[in-house]
C-alpha cells in the first residue's frame, strides 16, 4: 500500500482528522448517546467500557478519524478507511458515526464524499458494512450511489458477529 488511510481531509465545514489517544474522552462524549446506536448491531456501545474497545480497535486499524465542525471546533463523530485488499485494490469505510445534533444535516454525505473523493485516487473499489437492521445508514449508502450485493456475518473488533448489508461503489460509477 503506497498510500496513507489517515491523512487530514477537510471541506469548508468540516475537518477528519488521524484519531489520536487521547481523544477518548472527547469522542466518548458523543458516543454516550443511546439514540446513536438504536439502529446499530452493537447496541451497547454508549456504555464506557463498550465504547473503551472500540477505540481500542480504531486505533489499531490505523485509517479511523475524528470529525471536526470547522464552525464550533467540536467532535461530531468517528469514521475509519480500513481492511485494504491489495488482491482487488479495494478497502472498506465504516464504523461511522454522528452525534444525533448534526442528523439530518448532510454530513454523513460531505464525510463520505470527502473520504471517497480521495480513496478513489488508490483503490478501485470501496465496499461498506451496514448492520442490517440499520435501516438509516443503508439509505444513506443508496443515496450516496452504493450499491447492496450481498448479506454477511461481520465480527466488530471484539465484539460478536452480527449481520451486516454490504454495499459497494466501484471507482468507474463514482461521480
Amino acid at each position: 500500500m503506497n498510500f496513507s488511510i489517515q491523512p487530514t481531509l477537510e471541506t469548508e465545514h468540516i475537518i477528519l482528522s488521524p484519531l489520536a489517544t487521547d481523544d477518548f474522552d472527547a469522542l466518548y462524549n458523543v458516543a454516550a448517546d443511546p439514540k446513536i446506536w438504536e439502529q446499530h448491531p452493537n447496541k451497547d456501545r454508549w456504555k464506557k467500557e463498550v465504547f473503551a474497545n472500540f477505540f481500542k480497535g480504531a486505533l489499531q486499524s490505523g485509517g479511523a478519524f475524528k470529525i471536526i465542525d470547522k464552525s464550533s471546533n467540536e467532535f461530531i463523530g468517528s469514521t475509519r478507511f480500513y481492511d485494504y485488499n491489495p488482491a482487488d485494490n479495494s478497502l472498506l469505510i465504516g464504523y461511522t458515526f454522528y452525534t444525533t445534533k448534526y442528523w439530518g444535516k448532510g454530513i454523513n454525505h460531505q464525510v463520505k464524499r470527502l473520504m471517497l473523493n480521495y480513496i478513489f485516487n488508490h483503490v478501485d473499489v470501496v465496499y461498506f458494512h451496514v448492520g442490517a437492521q440499520n435501516i438509516r445508514s443503508q439509505i444513506a449508502m443508496e443515496r450516496l450511489g452504493a450499491q447492496k450485493i450481498a448479506e454477511q456475518e461481520v465480527a466488530y473488533f471484539g465484539e460478536p458477529s452480527r449481520m451486516n448489508v454490504v454495499y459497494e461503489i466501484r471507482k468507474e460509477n463514482w461521480v
